[in-house]
C-alpha cells in the first residue's frame, strides 16, 4: 500500500474539535502506519491498510462514533494530489487566495456545466476564479476565501458533491511531507 493524503472535512471548527493527537492515535488503531498529521485542520499522512476506500469510511465512524458529528473524509494518493497541484489552472498572485477543493467524487458534468453557467455576476465582478477539473474544484479568490459567496457549503450545492478545501501552501506542504 502507498502513502495517502487524508483530508477531513471542517474539523476544528465551529464546535468540532478533533485533536491531532487523537486522530493519529485513531488512524494508527485502524491499522494505518507511518502516521502524522499537519496543522490542525484534519490533515493525514498515512499508509492505511487494504484499500483505501474501505480506510476512509472506517475513519468516519470512528470520528462519527468517538466525537458525535459526522465528516466526510476524502483521501488521495501522493500522485494524485500532485497532478491536482500541477493542474492549478490560475496564475498565483496570493498562495493564501489559491485553492483546490477536493471532492467526495467526480460530479455529474451536467452540474457542472450548470454551476459554472450559474456563477453570478458578483463572483465575476468580485474576481474570484473557477474551475472544475475532474474531482477537485480550482479556486482562485479575489478577497479571500471569508469574504466569498463561493463557499464550501455553495460547492456542495452547485455541483452536489462534498468536499473540502485546502489552499495551495497547505497542498505543497502536504505533498512534501508524504514523499
Amino acid at each position: 500500500m502507498s502513502r495517502r493524503i487524508v483530508l477531513i472535512r471542517a474539523v476544528n471548527v465551529g464546535g468540532a474539535t478533533l485533536p491531532m493527537a487523537r486522530l493519529r492515535s485513531i488512524a494508527s488503531h485502524l491499522g494505518a502506519t507511518e502516521v502524522t498529521t499537519y496543522i490542525a485542520s484534519g490533515n493525514l499522512i498515512c499508509t492505511p491498510p487494504g484499500a483505501p476506500a474501505d480506510f476512509d469510511r472506517a475513519l468516519e465512524s470512528a470520528i462519527t462514533d468517538e466525537f458525535g458529528y459526522e465528516r466526510e473524509v476524502i483521501s488521495r494518493s501522493v500522485a494524485q494530489v500532485r497532478a491536482a497541484f500541477d493542474a492549478y489552472p490560475f496564475e498565483v498572485i496570493e498562495p493564501k487566495f489559491s485553492y483546490i477543493h477536493f471532492l467526495c467524487a467526480t460530479p455529474d458534468a451536467e452540474k457542472v456545466a450548470a454551476f459554472c453557467s450559474d456563477l453570478t455576476d458578483a463572483h465575476q465582478a468580485g474576481g474570484d476564479l473557477v474551475r472544475v477539473i475532474g474531482d477537485e474544484v480550482h479556486i482562485r479568490y479575489a478577497d479571500g476565501i471569508a469574504n466569498s459567496t463561493l463557499t464550501t457549503a455553495a460547492l456542495q450545492r452547485g455541483l452536489g458533491v462534498a468536499g473540502t478545501a485546502r489552499n495551495l501552501t497547505t497542498v505543497a506542504t502536504l505533498i512534501e511531507l508524504a514523499s
